[in-house]
């Protein structure tokens, strides 16, 4: 008997050997190797290079530079007119969501189903990547609960095209201080896990690693009620102890902070960024530049749910919140703090990421130069990716070509003409 159970749990599994190997991914491609670029210029992640070369070899730059010796089979692609950057880091993002004038958070939230916000996040995805991101931290699903998981797990085996991504799964709040919230005799799904304490708190963030989270994200700061200002939600020693524990599994923390007090605590706890940081102080930066903490401002968010709400940009005076925005940014820009690029892409549309870049240039006074680092090899440093972010020998072949000279016009960034993903081509003139 038990050898018949043997014989058919081996059928069982050739037949599923011989299955999967007949089911190749949908967008599965053979990279083109080895393959010579040969744009007008590269930036390398810091400087810019007129006349240089790139060969890539399976996933892999090979080499960079001038008069390449290319390999016999080396296929040329010139792109004349063109420069050669690194795949573009999204710092904030979120997959799950979509512009809040479309459809309010709290009824994505509440009202659309988990199947429909992934059929939508798989679109967000491939326009994320022809965007020229080919890397994105995806920072929460906002009630979707562990769905960023599966969209990346998509990715990685070549069903849906998108950037490679670090996932944040459900994010923590402290009970009571996120939202939807209605009713107060109707008990809603929330857009975060809620913990508290520090037996509760460690729990949570070990659950959501065991899920499949890159990143922890914690909202350090929030309002516990509507139309109250932002306040300080988790204690000290429970900060500490969601970084301690997430750091001790490899994961950094990120911090959803826009309180002087907020982010202080998070700071102190040891995250590796600030997200918004709206109310932020010359004091409170200073402390982030001192302790290694970035900041990733996403002043795009703000511009378009202003904008959302009736702010005619160019005609009206600022609101409130962008005003604040702007002196947050002038303060920190003065202690020196570390910028990370990512603008909470989602609020406004996916794909439509290079706002972020086109808004710190126009709005607040930062050169191409520097946004352009930030996006690449800033990004690549701060998140701790040293495989991606610049173009060198050795790294992925994630690479992005613009019309223009993006290090002296920013709006070059909207010009995409190819990108490359691992070595693999998947947009191109």
């Amino acid at each position: 008997m038990l050898s018949l159970f043997r014989n058919h749990v081996y059928r069982w599994l050739f037949l599923c050997s011989v299955l999967l190997g007949r089911a190749q991914p949908l967008l599965a491609q053979t990279a083109p190797t080895p393959t010579l670029l040969r744009p007008a210029a590269v930036f390398d992640g810091e400087t810019l290079h007129p006349g240089w070369q790139v060969l890539v070899e399976g996933d892999r730059i090979t080499a960079a530079g001038t008069n390449l010796p290319t390999p016999t089979g080396t296929r040329i692609l010139e792109l004349p007119g063109l420069t050669l950057l690194p795949g573009l880091i999204e710092g904030h993002s979120h997959l799950l969501l979509h512009p809040y004038n479309e459809t309010p958070w709290n009824d994505q939230v509440l009202l659309e189903p988990v199947a429909l916000r992934v059929a939508r996040a798989t679109v967000h995805a491939q326009r994320t990547l022809l965007a020229g991101f080919t890397t994105a931290r995806d920072l929460g699903t906002e009630g979707a609960d562990y769905a960023d998981v599966g969209i990346k797990q998509a990715i990685e085996q070549g069903i849906i095209p998108g950037p490679r991504l670090l996932i944040a799964t459900r994010a923590l709040v402290a009970t009571g201080s996120y939202g939807p919230k209605l009713s107060t005799d109707v008990t809603v799904p929330q857009g975060a896990q809620e913990a508290d304490g520090p037996e509760g708190v460690v729990r949570a963030v070990r659950e959501q690693i065991g899920h499949g989270a890159d990143i922890i994200k914690v909202y350090a700061d929030y309002r516990w009620g509507k139309g109250e200002p932002a306040r300080p939600t988790f204690s000290q020693e429970e900060l500490n102890l969601i970084v301690q524990t997430a750091n001790a599994a490899g994961r950094p923390v990120v911090a959803h902070s826009s309180t002087p007090e907020g982010m202080r605590r998070a700071v102190l706890a040891g995250v590796q960024t600030i997200e918004h940081g709206d109310g932020g102080t010359l004091e409170v930066f200073r402390l982030m530049k001192q302790r290694g903490v970035a900041l990733c401002p996403t002043v795009a968010a703000g511009d378009a749910i202003a904008q959302y709400q009736g702010w005619r940009k160019g005609q009206d005076a600022l609101p409130e919140r962008v005003q604040q925005k702007h002196e947050s940014m002038q303060a920190a820009l003065k202690s020196g703090v570390m910028l990370a690029f990512g603008g909470d892409v989602g609020v406004f549309p996916h794909g439509e990421n290079v706002r972020e870049a086109k808004l710190l240039v126009q709005d607040y006074g930062l050169t191409p130069l520097v946004v352009l680092r930030q996006a690449t090899s800033g990004n690549a440093r701060i998140f701790g990716l040293s495989d991606r972010g610049r173009i060198q020998s050795g790294l992925l072949a994630d690479l992005v070509a613009v019309a223009g000279d993006p290090t002296h016009d920013v709006s070059a960034l909207r010009q995409v003409r190819l990108v490359m993903k691992g070595g693999v081509i998947v947009k191109q003139p």
